[in-house]
């Protein structure tokens, strides 16, 4: 049985985690932190886990107690704390799944520009796999630190991969618009994500150039070798889960149709247990109210006006877009079959 812990539990993605942890066959939990909640159950927060934690209390972080009680950890802090207790607890030989910003991009001098802080651990940058399986299986595979893409990145990057790949688009103009529903502001509430002031709103935010951008430039180019341009832009909308990228791109390939993307597409995704061509039906699109609860990502493509590509991705922005996917990489770096404890079907209706 694998020991596993989790920092900043208390989350709804800490939550998630939590919930999805609370069935897999070959884990124990066996420490959750919260700060505010020291001392308290792990039900006190997370109703919904009576009786699956019922002796596991919320901890303060003490690297030298996840040391001595797990043999992996689960890092879900904000920006700039996971860089502070990630190397010595690599040192210590505990292997990580980082579900914040700190070690996603590889230059050190990206978190300046798009975070507005220097990076303090700037040797671990290059070790740390980027946690999309679909397309560093191999790196999460051989590493001891994952850095789990954001919501809005993994939805984009899904939904683009496969055209980048196959070099029938224009590099140099991606429109990517993402609508993400409330629970990606996180637990905390403020003026933007209060129920009175967000409910049934579509509200672009973050217009200016929002963090997700530099994760999704940078694993485009990956594939590319090229020059990337992307104008990322997400909206606020009324929903409670969910995240759907839509991206417009143009085409450079003649001789481009509709059947010629759902080969490329299906093709690239083969094999890829959380990923789903979405084909003809009373869904012709993607769309998130299908995915909900699950790690599942759903995918499209077509050509538009003859000129252009529009794809699509849909996730849970709080299983695949965050707590699944992490556990997806857990599995894969312990050498587990990739789909123990996720793969579980969508809830429907929600």
């Amino acid at each position: 049985m694998v020991r596993v812990g989790v920092v900043g539990a208390s989350g709804y993605t800490g939550g998630e985690l939590l919930r999805i942890l609370s069935i897999h066959p070959e884990v124990e939990v066996t420490i959750a932190t919260s700060r505010e909640f020291a001392g308290k159950p792990v039900s006190f927060v997370h109703v919904n886990l009576r009786r699956y934690y019922s002796n596991l209390k919320f901890t303060n972080v003490s690297t030298d107690e996840l040391t001595s009680k797990c043999d992996l950890v689960f890092i879900n802090t904000p920006t700039g704390v996971s860089q502070k207790i990630t190397p010595k607890l690599l040192e210590s030989g505990l292997k990580i799944v980082d579900l914040s910003p700190d070690f996603r991009l590889k230059n050190p001098r990206d978190y300046e520009v798009w975070y507005g802080v220097k990076h303090e651990a700037v040797d671990l940058l290059s070790k740390a796999a980027y946690g999309l399986p679909e397309i560093h299986r191999e790196e999460i595979k051989n590493t001891d630190l994952v850095a789990c893409p954001g919501c809005n990145a993994t939805a984009s990057i899904l939904a683009l991969t496969p055209l980048v790949e196959s070099n029938i688009i224009d590099l140099e103009h991606i429109v990517v618009d993402v609508k993400v529903g409330s629970s990606e502001a996180g637990r905390k509430p403020n003026l933007g994500s209060h129920h009175p002031e967000r409910a049934n709103v579509m509200r672009p935010y973050s217009v200016e150039g929002h963090r997700h951008a530099a994760e999704i430039i940078q694993e485009l180019s990956y594939f590319s070798k090229e020059k990337i341009n992307v104008m990322f832009v997400p909206h606020a909308v009324g929903a409670v889960r969910g995240a759907l990228a839509t991206c417009h791109t143009w085409l450079t390939s003649q001789n481009i149709d509709d059947n010629t993307l759902r080969r490329i597409y299906a093709k690239r995704y083969s094999g890829e247990p959380f990923v789903r061509i979405v084909g003809e039906g009373l869904f012709k699109y993607p769309d998130p109210v299908n995915v909900i609860g699950s790690n599942y990502a759903d995918v499209k493509a077509i050509v538009h006006q003859g000129s252009g590509v529009v794809s699509f991705c849909a996730i849970d922005n709080l299983v695949k877009g965050a707590a699944g996917q992490a556990i997806q990489c857990m599995n894969i770096m312990l050498g587990i079959d990739e789909k123990k404890g996720i793969d579980t079907p969508p809830l429907r209706p929600i």
